[in-house]
Order: structure tokens, then C-alpha cells, then sequence
């Protein structure tokens, strides 16, 4: 890894609204700008190898077995000027038995033209625990394409939470494609909270299948749309084994000209096994709407608290 000058971390720290956490000791960080690993900070029980490529890094990351890492976390991810291609290639392995939990801050401030891809290989071992929660924050004119895809394997009794988080800035283009295997006893929660204005954007594909035994899958995502912007959902669930438990739920609202789909897909493939699916598309509830009014919020704020609201 090349460790750069310490005014490029301060720079990206800053713009994802963190300055004050980057000194900490007691924390795991790892910073990315472009292509550049600009610092690392590890401890006990955290392991990472980076190498820097021409359009970006590839990032082994380890959690040993029976490690317990406290504080969440820190991952930065950036491309500050207007400009560019990062391409992270991820490869995350939980060790069994492990806790563990990451906060990725993904940072675009300035973006006109910039692509951002990131190809993901999450392992979380036997009766490991592990929380990953991605934070975008994106600039006003909407010039990013982001494509995060990953491929997911949760062993027995393992559980994973991810949440996709962008409700500041403009999305631009956005496709999300997350695959994964749960395997006996093993649970699983993927969340997506995504606010689209303009002419963004949107596609969502996530799927969860069921192999093992008792093993559950929670897929929701929560989508608020205005102007012009577009986006379909695909959730999935299939259920393969006796006692599998699944719950898919979409909830849209739109304003303007916006289109929303929504598409969940249950497939039961065993008679002990149960999913079950929710999806809605509608504009703010017009109750709500007019309490605030009354309160003395114009539209436009009551909207976004509501909007708020939803996605909280």
C-alpha cells in the first residue's frame, strides 16, 4: 500500500462530515481515494491487504475467527474531483464466531462524470455476526454512476444485516445487484433507503435464497422519487428448506413525473417453508401532509419530513 499525505484523508474525512474521528485510536479505518489507499489503521483480530490497480484497489479483508472488534469499522471510499473511475474489488471473510460491524462512507461530492463500481465477496462464517452499512453522499448534479454488486454466503447460524444508504445529494445512476446463500439457522436483512430527484436513476436487484434449515431472509427497500427520476425494484426469496422464512417489503412514493416498479418474487420450493411479500407505490399520505401544513411547514418541507420519516 503507498500511504499518501495526510491533508488527502483530512479532505475526504471532511466531506462525509467525520473530521472528528479520524485521529481515534481504538477504531479500524481504511481510507480510498480514486485509486489510492491513503491510510490504514488496524487492530487485533483485523486483517487487510490492498493493492492499488489502475482504476482502483482490490481489498482483502479479514475478521479472525472469535474476534470481537468493538467500535464499527471505517470505510472510505472517494473520487473527489469532477472526474473519474474507481473500482473496488472487495473480499470479505467473517471468521466463525466473530462480531463485527463496518460503516463504508462513499463520498462523490464534486462528481460530473464519475463511475464508481464495487464487485463484493462477503463470507461471514459458522455463528459469526456481521453488520455492514453503506453511506453515500453525493453531490447536486447527479453525474455518478455507482454499481455495487456482491455475492454473499452466510454459514450456519451466521447472521448479516446490510443497509444501502443515499438520501443526500443527487443519485444519478444506481444499480444495485446483491446475491446470496444462506445456509442452516442463518439469517439475513438487506435494506435500501434511496431518495431520487431529476433524471435519476434506480435499479435494485436483490435475491436470497434459503438452502438450509430455519434459515430467514428479510429484503426491504424504501424508495421516495420526484421530477423525473426512475426506478424498478426485483426483490427475491426462494426457500428451499423446512422451516425457511422470508419477508420481502417495498415501499415507493412519487411526485411529479417519477415512475416507480416494484417486482417481489416469492418462490417456495418445500411444504415447511414459508415467505411472504409487501409492496407499495403512492404519493404522501395526504393526512400527514396536511397536519403539518397546519403545523406551519410549506409543502415542500412537510414533503421532506415525511419523506424523513419513511426512510428513518
Amino acid at each position: 500500500m503507498t500511504l499518501v499525505d495526510q491533508n488527502d484523508i483530512d479532505a475526504i474525512w471532511q466531506s462525509i462530515g467525520m473530521a472528528e474521528h479520524k485521529h481515534e485510536d481504538d477504531v479500524v479505518k481504511i481510507t480510498v481515494s480514486g485509486n489510492r489507499v491513503l491510510g490504514a489503521h488496524l487492530l487485533p483480530g483485523v486483517e487487510v491487504d490492498a493493492d492499488e490497480k489502475p482504476d482502483g484497489v482490490a481489498v482483502n479483508f479479514r475478521i479472525l475467527d472469535e474476534a470481537f472488534i468493538a467500535k464499527p469499522i471505517q470505510l472510505c471510499f472517494g473520487v473527489m474531483p469532477e472526474t473519474g473511475m474507481q473500482h473496488i474489488e472487495l473480499n470479505l471473510n467473517i471468521g466463525e464466531n466473530s462480531r463485527a460491524s463496518v460503516v463504508a462512507h462513499c463520498t462523490f461530492p464534486n462528481a460530473v462524470d464519475v463511475v464508481h463500481r464495487m464487485d463484493a465477496v462477503i463470507n461471514v462464517g459458522r455463528g459469526a455476526c456481521y453488520s455492514y452499512f453503506e453511506r453515500h453522499v453525493h453531490g447536486p448534479a447527479g453525474g455518478v454512476t455507482v454499481v455495487p454488486k456482491a455475492k454473499i454466503h452466510l454459514g450456519a447460524d451466521a447472521r448479516f444485516k446490510t443497509e444501502f444508504e443515499l438520501i443526500k445529494g443527487r443519485v444519478g445512476v444506481m444499480d444495485i445487484d446483491y446475491e446470496a446463500e444462506c445456509e442452516a439457522g442463518s439469517v439475513i436483512e438487506l435494506i435500501a433507503r434511496i431518495i431520487g430527484a431529476g433524471d435519476d436513476r434506480v435499479k435494485i436487484n436483490e435475491t436470497a435464497h434459503l438452502r438450509g434449515e430455519r434459515s430467514r431472509a428479510f429484503l426491504q427497500s424504501y424508495l421516495a422519487l420526484k421530477h423525473d427520476a426512475f426506478a424498478e425494484v426485483y426483490n427475491t426469496v426462494t426457500a428451499h428448506a423446512d422451516g425457511a422464512k422470508g419477508h420481502v417489503d417495498c415501499k415507493e412514493i412519487v411526485q411529479g413525473r417519477a415512475v416507480a416498479r416494484a417486482v417481489p418474487i416469492v418462490d417456495v420450493r418445500h411444504p415447511g417453508a414459508h415467505v411472504t411479500h409487501e409492496a407499495a407505490i403512492g404519493s404522501v399520505d395526504s393526512k400527514q401532509l396536511q397536519t403539518l401544513l397546519a403545523r406551519g411547514l410549506d409543502e415542500e418541507a412537510a414533503t421532506d419530513l415525511i419523506i424523513e420519516g419513511m426512510l428513518g
